[in-house]
């Protein structure tokens, strides 16, 4: 063994502490780099997987009743080398053992004309039977998750309202599409709620009056097709048959939500772990840094002796890597098991046939390689002043800092404390290496600050959506407009309390060249029970002859007060309605406007029409109600809030909840090795001074608070910087992470500042616990033997 790799194993014994939380520092960086990357990896493999067996189409189109024979006229677009149509129908679906409305959704299939397009993949069970014995039974494949959901097995029932007449749905097996990999409704994932259920098309086309008929499309684009072009040629040739334009994949519900997640995901692997790793190295550099400074007569030694520059750098990155090393293993073995974690987090809200998590080859790789240059770059830095010392220089022990009256000592008439003058002078002497520090200590503060936000950010969704926006205890939605007067006849039911009626439009909005697509919500005056609300929790009304737009929405299509939009409704006759932006509000959910309904009722020339209707209902009668709106002939289905909140917690709150606790851990186990190597250096590089402050007769604790002291001072100053440096990045991280669909709110709740604070602040009594024993076992002898 060479003589500079015992010194290599010497100074890693020596250094033991300090390079285990370096490692750690590396491996929560590399863990949370692998397993967010990882998983969303083989979540997208598991998509695209499914969408290719599947034959997932590129384009959609809904209407409302249209011939067989279009189907031809649609093929004949230039683009479009695949259509199938399909009819389908929404139906309220009752199942045994449970109050909560369910929506379903059934779909038609012919064996003479196998699916060429969202093709099912059979879990479970057997297929419907062609000719089945009619009557009030309809035999039924239903998704996974809504089966899971309720345990249902084939043999068992549901009962469908199915344009107005209640039939029986006999599950006969289960079944996964590429087109409701996400199941749920209203964007939310409850698969108890929404059901998709495959049954036999004659049988449904004669339910829905469809002989010869279809009202939904399917289509498959050519790789090189124009996508706007064959979307607006479709929907021309559609027009005037009711339903809405023909859209891609990006508005069709389970792809948006499938999307969106894989986004966010990048955005969360990539950000937090480069911050993760910028820290550890931060610390690289100042352990190397503060260790080279204390081996300066060494490195003169091995140059005089014939070592070259580089033999040297060597050696010292010989020291440093099997700290990166040992946390890049560590890190990959936790990445991998977190990332499995997480795709089983995953595999509760999209299913497919196959999803295993695995961990790409070039993945951990690139882990490796960043890890490789944090170390390098970390520990180059560190050392090429002092290795550039000629050795007759190096030799020479460094010129001793210049003392003066520190800043506090200059106040008139303020008494200075003889350790606390010590403490801060030297503070004063080495600014640079004290800004280092707080900046270091301030990163970790930082970092528990994210860890815990997107835990106060739920709590905030939770409580604008459903205490302070949706104070209506259930939804009810109807198939098609009718008139405002049906809330007379939902306020009859035993326990209603109280209704209000409401109006959403799909529409289109113009603005010059720019277009969006999203909502027109007509909200009642004064509304109570379905409130606008932007993300500080303040209500904003509705105006009367205008519209109030979501500030994402008016930004996009650069619209200010008073300029004109053009509303192009996406229903019926798809007129152009111009309306004035009276004023924005930064709501959290979607592109969406928000006017009077009255008002918007008289701009499209309609009578009084409502298509919703919020009830607040006493909470001892609500299952009542909600089975009594299971009987009214125009009701699409009904939302119980408790249900939607019950929901929102045991999964998407859940599974934030598991993520942001595994961020603190790692963000916690950062702040301990900041302010850990900071106290150890610092310790190290004033042996000599403490020890001879022990022999002029200063006591252990008077020696441990002039170190300890500028650790404390430290952590007070990089508090405060921390929690604006956290609020800096959580406000970066939540630009990253924004979509159309949703605004994730900037919500730090105080408990999160002060955990921060209580995290470091433990940090470093620990630290200071750990220093204020080799204090006490200091050796006063071994540390005054000096150089000169």
């Amino acid at each position: 063994m060479k003589a500079l790799d015992r010194k290599v194993l010497r100074d890693l014994r020596l250094l033991w502490s300090q390079a285990l939380t370096i490692a750690l520092v590396v491996a929560s960086g590399i863990g949370g780099f692998i397993a967010s990357l990882s998983a969303v990896d083989s979540l997208a493999a598991a998509r695209d997987g499914f969408y290719a067996s599947g034959h997932f189409a590129d384009a959609f189109a809904v209407v409302k009743r249209a011939p067989d024979a279009l189907a031809q006229r649609i093929a004949e677009v230039p683009g479009v080398i695949e259509v199938q149509t399909t009819v389908e129908a929404a139906a309220r679906v009752s199942v045994p053992g449970t109050v909560d409305p369910v929506i379903g959704q059934l779909i038609g299939l012919d064996p003479r004309r196998p699916l060429r397009l969202n093709q099912l993949r059979l879990r479970s069970g057997r297929w419907p039977e062609v000719g089945q014995r009619g009557g009030a039974e309809l035999e039924a494949v239903v998704t996974v998750s809504f089966a899971d959901a309720h345990r249902l097995r084939p043999g068992d029932a549901v009962s469908a309202l199915v344009n107005g007449k209640r039939r029986t749905l006999r599950i006969t097996g289960t079944a996964l599409s590429p087109e409701y990999i996400f199941g749920g409704a209203m964007g939310l994932p409850d698969m108890r709620a929404f059901g998709v259920f495959w049954v036999d098309h004659d049988e449904l086309a004669a339910a829905m009056d469809m002989r010869g008929a279809f009202n939904h499309v399917a289509l498959k684009l050519a790789p090189s097709a124009s996508e706007p072009a064959v979307l607006d040629a479709v929907t021309r040739r559609l027009r005037g048959l009711g339903g809405t334009p023909a859209h891609g994949r990006d508005e069709q519900g389970s792809h948006a939500m499938l999307d969106n997640e894989i986004r966010g995901q990048r955005v969360m692997g990539t950000v937090l772990p480069a911050i993760f790793l910028a820290v550890a190295g931060f610390l690289l550099h100042v352990v190397t840094a503060r260790l080279v400074a204390t081996q300066r007569e060494q490195v003169a030694a091995l140059k005089a002796l014939g070592y070259r520059d580089g033999a040297i750098a060597l050696h010292y990155l010989k020291l440093v890597a099997p700290m990166v090393l040992g946390g890049y293993a560590l890190g990959l073995l936790l990445g991998r098991w977190m990332g499995g974690l997480l795709t089983g987090l995953y595999a509760g809200l999209f299913r497919f046939p196959s999803f295993e998590h695995h961990v790409p080859a070039a993945l951990a790789l690139a882990g490796l390689a960043i890890v490789a240059l944090t170390a390098v770059l970390g520990t180059f830095t560190a050392i090429a002043s002092t290795v550039r010392l000629s050795p007759a220089e190096a030799m020479r022990p460094p010129a001793p800092g210049r003392y003066r009256r520190a800043l506090l000592e200059r106040v008139p008439g303020l008494p200075v404390a003889p350790a606390v003058r010590m403490i801060v002078r030297n503070l004063e002497r080495r600014p640079l290496r004290a800004a280092l520090t707080i900046g270091g200590i301030a990163a970790s503060v930082a970092i528990v600050i994210m860890g815990n936000f997107f835990r106060d950010a739920i709590d905030r969704i939770v409580e604008t959506q459903f205490q302070h926006g949706m104070r209506a205890d259930v939804i009810v939605w109807m198939t098609e407009p009718v008139d405002a007067a049906a809330a007379r006849e939902l306020a009859r039911l035993p326990g209603v309390l109280q209704v209000e009626a409401g109006r959403r439009l799909q529409v289109r909005f113009r603005h010059g060249h720019r277009s969006e697509k999203g909502l027109v919500d007509g909200h009642p005056p004064r509304a109570l029970l379905q409130r606008v609300v932007d993300v500080d929790r303040q209500p904003a009304e509705a105006p009367p002859d205008g519209l109030l737009m979501t500030d994402r929405l008016a930004d996009k299509l650069q619209l200010a007060a008073g300029d004109t939009v053009d509303v192009e409704l996406r229903e019926g006759a798809r007129e152009v309605v111009p309306m004035v932006l009276r004023a924005t509000v930064s709501d959290m959910m979607g592109l969406n406007a928000f006017v009077q309904r009255d008002a918007l009722n008289r701009m499209l020339g309609d009578g009084d029409l409502a298509n919703f209707f919020s009830l607040r209902v006493a909470a001892s009668d609500l299952p009542r109600v909600l089975q009594a709106t299971q009987g009214l002939p125009k009701v699409a289905g009904a939302f119980s809030k408790s249900a939607m909140l019950r929901n929102m917690e045991e999964i998407s709150a859940r599974n934030v909840r598991i993520m942001s606790t595994i961020l603190t851990l790692f963000a916690t186990v950062i702040a301990v090795g900041v302010v850990y190597n900071n106290a150890r250096i610092a310790l190290a590089e004033r042996s000599w001074e403490l020890a001879s402050l022990r022999v002029l007769g200063f006591t252990r604790a008077e020696v441990s608070l002039l170190l300890l002291g500028e650790l404390a001072i430290g952590i007070a100053i990089a508090l405060p910087l921390g929690m604006l440096l956290g609020w800096s990045l959580t406000h970066g991280i939540v630009g990253l992470m924004q979509t159309d669909q949703f605004l994730f709110p900037v919500a730090i709740q105080p408990r999160t500042y002060a955990g921060a604070a209580i995290c470091v602040v433990a940090a470093g009594v620990a630290s200071a616990l750990v220093v204020r024993r080799r204090i006490d076992r200091l050796d006063l002898v071994a540390a005054l033997k000096t150089r000169e």
